[in-house]
């Protein structure tokens, strides 16, 4: 019989002692019967040696730090490169992975030789709330990503083969600004390597709060927002989906106090789809109907997004 491949999990950290425990543990209690190693890649801050001991049998716990860009991109390329395993699983240090998530998508992964990426569910937590989001599909296409974000593919729930990340599609990109949307472009282009395969049931608990990496970080987000237009020009074949993105750095730019700002891309979002709620919440934001903190809040406890 055919030995279970290997698997490292890189978990990128930035002062979540409690919280990134809590994740590893997750990983190290997974049922699969393959050897696990969690590679915690710290950013910016002391590595935590200690975190070794948590390591048992055909269980290994390395801890790095980010040899690259400051952020989350060069911290999941530095933890990448220094893993050993044969798929590569994706982890942030405040999320957890659910009893039977890993088993579950090698299984998937393995079943198909020409599938490169594999993802699932999320259950997202957010103050007391919780809320399952599901996709119903079973393989997700570019023209797919480029509609909808389709935030139920979230970085914690991503399994790759090395070999895609290494001589396929390639590492996550290190130039987006901030790094912020560096987990969709990083879905984009795998998607236009392979489709990616998405099993439909929660096996990630998403943990949404105040302290998250971009809380706040609204000229970072517009510029990223825009960097990524530019660097998909697919986009223009996909109104809606344009308009999503061209909806959220209007609500950027409104969150940020740039009123003139939100309103021009709030008026090139609505010439695209004007059904495209972010535009009109984003002309509420910079007319001073209602703040950006009350519409993230009210987003965030049904599991949603802007």
């Amino acid at each position: 019989m055919t030995a279970p491949p290997s698997v490292s999990v890189v978990v990128p950290t930035r002062d979540r002692p409690e919280l990134l425990r809590s994740a590893i543990r997750a990983i190290l209690a997974q049922e699969y019967p393959g050897p696990i190693e969690v590679v915690v890649v710290f950013d910016q801050s002391t590595p935590d040696g200690s975190l070794a001991d948590l390591a048992g049998p055909d269980r290994a716990v390395r801890v790095i730090r980010n040899c690259r860009t400051p952020g989350l991109a060069g911290a999941r390329n530095s933890g990448t490169l220094a893993a050993g395993g044969q798929l590569v699983a994706f982890c942030d240090d405040d999320d957890e992975w659910l009893p039977g998530k890993l088993a579950a998508q090698v299984d998937a992964l393995t079943a198909d030789p020409a599938a490169e990426f594999v993802c699932c569910g999320i259950r997202v937590s957010y103050e007391g709330n919780t809320v399952d989001r599901v996709l119903d599909k079973d393989r997700i296409t570019l023209d797919d990503l480029l509609r909808d974000r389709m935030t139920e593919l979230h970085p914690s729930t991503f399994l790759i083969r090395a070999t895609a990340l290494r001589e396929g599609f390639g590492l996550v990109d290190e130039e987006i600004p901030g790094s912020y949307a560096e987990d969709y472009e990083f879905l984009l282009r795998a998607a236009r390597s392979a489709p990616l395969i998405n099993l439909r049931t929660p096996a990630v608990l998403v943990r949404w709060h105040k302290r998250s990496y971009f809380a706040q970080r609204w000229d970072t987000i517009s510029e990223a927002l825009q960097w990524l237009l530019l660097r998909y020009p697919e986009f223009a074949g996909q109104p809606a989906g344009e308009a999503r993105v061209t909806g959220q750095i209007a609500f950027a730019r409104a969150a940020s106090g740039d009123r003139r700002g939100a309103v021009r891309w709030a008026r090139r979002t609505l010439r695209s789809n004007p059904r495209e709620p972010r535009a009109y919440l984003a002309l509420a934001v910079a007319g001073r109907v209602v703040g950006a903190d009350a519409v993230l809040r009210t987003l965030h406890r049904r599991g949603r997004g802007i």
